[in-house]
């Protein structure tokens, strides 16, 4: 009972101790948090909020990009202000974006230096308590202590794994160690304690580039990002493992890399379903937000198998086909962001010749980024009477020639066991 009442009493005597250098490190850094505000222009009402803070003394400060994306996407809608701990509002302007890492920096006017947080030169240990700052649900700046748990293992792009309550509104606000520096800057939750941050290199990358040269075009910034980023993406897709595996009587292919995670599902303790059937997908477990109607950088992939010898090949085959309709881009994209759809249908094979497809293949361009896509490809193996294969695929935001290379290589891996 002693050793227990002893546990207890350590246990809040470490929480009180953490929540005492919480409240410390919110006083002094206070003066360099803000909540950024998305003002609609014509009701003159806030339209989004998040967080933000000071990262030079000449009044540059930085949030997360999708906290201004209305602005960057539509200036003329709207306006971006700030709101800091003493309760003043001024405008901000947007300077530079990281559309891949969800970052932004905007700038306010000042007539002296102010203070700033300062950027980590190095990563935190795991297991190292942080602090995560912002404004939650619109009630205030507040301070959450946390523990950082290393790198995000499923992610393309790097992604803190970060065990502390970051809600809504701390988007864009600093994660700093008990130096009070900046290790992180809050992008996600996934709720149970468990956030997700950008890595404090990325910022410093961003802020880095915007001194030595700012961008001209926000646009054209977003741009060049997506396209590098994608072609960064597919280079390590299509030169990664491509593991063949069975699926029915059928051969697919998966990727072998941890940022594409495979699922599947079948009904085969139904033993008295006229038609067996078999479901694998394998998605990428990350997009890039680009405004709240348009999302990109997703790949998924998905097969589906179905055998019968209890119904005939006509009835088969409709109900087979009645899949097509549960195919679907695999993004989000409005007639604003993208044309629409322009498809050929072929009759294709593999080089073995063992399996003849019926396939379609769709591509629609990206209104403001010319030189990117989404494609969307859907086959079924037309061959058997009695068993048929569903090969699909869909990749947003990817330039054509890579788009090409991805959809021969696809199309050569599905086969005939």
């Amino acid at each position: 009972m002693k050793a227990i009442f002893a546990l207890l009493l350590i246990g809040f005597s470490t929480l009180s101790f953490a929540v005492e250098q919480a409240e410390e490190i919110f006083k002094q850094l206070a003066p360099s948090l803000y909540q950024i505000r998305l003002i609609d222009k014509a009701s003159g009402e806030k339209s989004s909020i998040g967080s933000g803070f000071q990262i030079s003394s000449d009044g540059l400060i930085a949030t997360n990009y999708h906290v201004i994306s209305g602005f960057a996407r539509h200036p003329h809608k709207y306006t971006i202000e700030y709101l800091d701990h003493n309760g003043n509002k001024a405008p901000l302007s947007l300077k530079s974006v990281d559309v891949i890492n969800d970052l932004a920096i905007v700038q306010r006017d000042v007539t002296k230096p102010m203070p700033f947080f300062h950027i980590a030169q190095h990563a935190p240990t795991k297991g190292e308590e942080l602090y995560s700052l912002g404004n939650p649900h619109d009630l205030g700046m507040i301070v959450v202590p946390g523990t950082y748990n290393g790198l995000k293992n499923e992610s393309f792009n790097d992604r803190i794994h970060f065990t502390g309550s970051v809600n809504s509104g701390m988007s864009g606000g600093p994660v700093v160690n008990k130096n009070t520096e900046v290790v992180g800057i809050n992008v996600a939750t996934s709720g149970n304690q468990i956030g997700f941050l950008v890595p404090h290199d990325k910022l410093l990358a961003l802020y880095q580039a915007y001194q030595h040269q700012a961008p001209e075009n926000i646009e054209q910034q977003m741009a060049t990002q997506l396209m590098q980023n994608q072609q960064k993406l597919m280079s390590t897709i299509l030169s990664s493992d491509w593991q063949l595996k069975q699926l029915g009587r059928g051969v697919i292919p998966t990727i072998d890399v941890p940022f594409i995670r495979c699922w599947g599902e079948s009904n085969s303790d139904k033993t008295d379903a006229q038609i067996m059937a078999a479901v694998a997908n394998c998605d990428l477990d990350e997009n890039t937000y680009i405004s709240g109607d348009f999302f990109t950088g997703s790949l998924e992939m998905e097969y589906r198998y179905m055998e019968s010898d209890k119904i005939g090949s006509t009835k088969f085959y409709h109900i087979f086909e009645r899949q097509l309709n549960q195919v679907a881009p695999g993004n989000k994209a409005g007639k604003d962001d993208v044309t629409e759809y322009q498809c050929h249908h072929d009759l294709v094979m593999p080089s073995n010749g063992n399996m003849k497809n019926k396939a379609v293949f769709c591509t629609r361009a990206y209104k403001s980024f010319p030189e990117l896509y989404d494609v969307l490809y859907i086959a079924i193996s037309v061959d058997h009477e009695q068993y048929a294969l569903l090969s699909h695929f869909t990749i947003s935001g990817v330039a054509q020639d890579t788009s090409l290379a991805f959809l021969a290589k696809f199309m050569e891996s599905v086969s005939w066991k």
